[in-house]
């Protein structure tokens, strides 16, 4: 079998020959890490990336399969980006930035983390209007070129997906976390819905076009990350108000085209939005992380049914640690296996001082997982 036969089959609680090693690829200070330590070059530490050759080179040192994380899409985001230009240069050096979204964020050169937001230009109604409006506009070009000749060389043995953007999580990217529940809470809860309804309505017509061009996909994806280590960013009430629809719009659209798998990433504990997202056509949930918070594909299958799938809830953590660690996990992950509908993978990207022959381990190791 193919490695997307598997994958598929599995999704779709069909017999297959072995499990596939999936993962979901690396903070680049691993691949630094490892390559100091003489584990990879250094070229193929500082070329790697999602789905590129030197992410298919890895996978034959390390032994995986493939990166799960392979998809295309049009170029949905705001067009123009905003210009990226440094504001200012604090005492400490640290920078205050303004990102292609718009945001201020104040980065420290050296740190390898996200950074702290400091403002938005996003402030109100004149600002959508004049500055923001205009960027979540559909055109041709968003798609143009993208998709030629896409069925002869997409890639044959791995699952490719059609990414979807996002509903909110790009949204919030914005605005900032502070700057989204201010204008839901305090000041103009309309204007953060007529935010969400522009930029999604765009990104739906790029999904449309894109599919309108013939390019087949395994399965399609959103990028959300509107969760934290408590549960949702802003109240399940107001997330099925503002967001509901928009998932249905997007995910009806996908299955008018044979696309039944649609999987959603988001990270932290994710609970209490699953009713808006398996209500409206998400079936299948990713990185599905552990955190402080334990195992969440369990008790949502208990919930929802073998509607709900799963691609990830493999503790990464335990790649940090020893071969009684990652048996452990293994084990653990059997369990989750046996539920059906479960791909095991790394609950996120593997992270600075993982261990390069228990990474190796766990690839194999997984393999031999009873499906």
């Amino acid at each position: 079998m193919t490695n997307r036969e598997r994958a598929m089959n599995i999704l779709h609680y069909k017999s297959v020959d072995r499990m596939p090693a999936v993962h979901f690829g690396y903070w680049c200070e691993l691949l630094l890490e490892w390559a100091e330590q003489g584990k990879i070059s250094m070229d193929l530490a500082k070329s790697w990336g999602d789905g590129n050759d030197a992410d298919a080179e890895l996978d034959k040192i390390i032994g995986w399969d493939f990166n799960w994380y392979r998809c295309r899409g049009a170029r949905n985001g705001l067009s123009p980006s905003f210009e990226t230009k440094i504001l200012e240069i604090l005492p400490d050096g640290t920078q205050r930035v303004q990102n292609s979204l718009g945001l201020i964020e104040r980065i420290k050169p050296g740190i390898a983390s996200i950074p702290s937001e400091d403002g938005y230009l996003l402030t109100d109604r004149k600002a959508f209007e004049e500055l923001y409006l205009p960027k979540m506009q559909y055109f041709e070009e968003r798609v143009k070129g993208l998709f030629d000749n896409f069925n002869e060389t997409r890639p044959k043995d791995v699952p490719v997906g059609l990414h979807l953007g996002s509903v909110l999580g790009e949204v919030r990217n914005m605005l900032s976390v502070a700057g989204m529940s201010e204008l839901m809470y305090d000041e103009d809860e309309d204007l953060l819905a007529d935010i969400i309804d522009a930029y999604a309505e765009m990104q739906y017509k790029c999904a449309e076009a894109v599919l309108k061009t013939g390019a087949k996909f395994d399965f399609a994806h959103y990028w959300e990350d509107i969760c934290f280590k408590n549960g949702p960013l802003l109240s399940p009430v107001k997330f099925e108000e503002l967001c509901a629809k928009h998932y249905k719009k997007r995910n009806d659209l996908c299955k008018q085209y044979g696309i039944d798998i649609i999987s959603l990433d988001c990270d932290g504990v994710t609970e209490k939005l699953l009713p808006t997202w398996f209500e409206n056509g998400v079936n299948t949930m990713f990185p599905i992380e552990i955190g402080v918070w334990g195992d969440q594909f369990e008790p949502a299958r208990k919930k929802f049914g073998k509607e709900m799938r799963g691609v990830g809830a493999m503790d990464k953590t335990a790649l940090r640690k020893d071969k009684s660690a990652v048996d452990k996990e293994l084990e653990r992950i059997q369990r989750l296996v046996d539920l059906g509908g479960f791909i095991p993978c790394p609950d996120h990207r593997l992270m600075p001082g993982s261990k390069f022959e228990l990474v190796q381990y766990y690839a194999e190791e997984v393999k031999k997982i009873k499906v």
